[in-house]
């Protein structure tokens, strides 16, 4: 097997432990040249999890391991000549790719980079410290998405005609109601906004998200597509479940989904192709048309569907 490299995770039996020095380290092998120490493989067991590396790669810079691998510091090993190291396996193969290549890429998630900054501490590894350290300080500085908030009417339109992706906006302004709400609407205004968070975090990088909190509505989304209104959903309705009336904001979550989805359609110039909207329209009655005009004809139908999507209020019940 060749240096360095991980062996899959399998259960060991409980074995007696015996100290002995790192350079004495009992079934060792010789790789190439023998009596070369430097070349000398080491078995080792991190946390259940085994891996083979050299004494060159592991004393190669000033750490812990070179301390435990150049005598400095007693090891421990079981009857079959495993050297324990009681950490977490997880991250030490990373561990032995700095060492051998002064370099590593890092884990994508944060928590993959403090996972590994841990055990770089723990090992004094000043180097794969520093990359971790000043990869998280990237990070927190980096803004993950970026929303912008409506100031004004002529501000939306800039931003809207200026974007090239597609827009979702999300108008909430709970100061705009006239009477009681009803005994779910905050909760149901909460989700709406929560889910509106949610999936500016999931498509930020395709989709403009903007916040609205100027707006004559308490509740409601609208989806945009280069540069014109594709769909609106409006969340608030006005009920007569007692003597006075109330307002009601619903949470209608699929359908929110589903503006978003659509509006994707949207992201890449030039818009979708007749073939899709052929597949997203009803079916016509049967009659004769020239192949432009057909095409003429179903763009405009989508535009009617989207206007009368958005003009019109769905009183559906949710689920429906």
């Amino acid at each position: 097997m060749s240096g360095e490299s991980c062996l899959h995770q399998h259960p060991l039996q409980a074995a007696p432990i015996v100290e002995v020095s790192a350079v004495a380290c009992p079934k060792s092998k010789t790789c190439g040249q023998h009596g070369t120490v430097g070349n000398k493989y080491v078995r080792l067991n991190v946390g259940g999890v085994l891996y083979y590396s050299t004494v060159q790669v592991l004393t190669r810079q000033d750490s812990l391991l070179k301390s435990m691998f150049s005598g400095k510091t007693e090891v421990f090993t079981d009857k079959e000549g495993w050297i324990l190291i009681d950490r977490c396996g997880k991250h030490f193969g990373s561990i032995l790719g700095y060492l051998r290549d002064g370099s590593l890429t890092l884990p994508k998630s944060r928590q993959g980079i403090m996972e590994l900054l841990a055990e770089a501490k723990y090992y004094h590894i000043q180097g794969l410290m520093d990359l971790c350290q000043h990869a998280l300080q990237d990070n927190h500085q980096k803004a993950l998405c970026v929303i912008p908030v409506i100031t004004s009417p002529k501000e939306e339109e800039r931003l809207i005609q200026g974007c090239t992706r597609p827009v979702v906006k999300l108008l909430y302004n709970r100061g705009n109601n006239k009477y009681s709400y009803t005994s779910n609407s905050d909760d149901n205004l909460l989700k709406n906004i929560e889910l509106f968070e949610k999936l500016s975090l999931s498509y930020n990088g395709r989709v403009l998200f903007m916040k609205d909190v100027i707006g004559d509505e308490i509740c409601c989304w609208s989806f945009y597509g280069q540069g014109r209104k594709l769909a609106e959903v409006c969340c608030t309705s006005i009920v007569y479940a007692t003597e006075k009336k109330q307002t009601k904001v619903e949470f209608p979550e699929a359908r929110i989904y589903e503006e978003t989805l659509n509006a994707l359609l949207y992201e890449t110039l030039p818009v979708p192709d007749n073939s899709l909207l052929e597949a997203t329209r009803r079916r016509a009655h049967c009659c004769s048309h020239s192949e432009e005009d057909e095409g003429v004809e179903l763009r405009e139908r989508v535009r009617r569907i989207h206007i009368k999507r958005y003009s019109t209020y769905d009183d559906r019940p949710l689920g429906h």
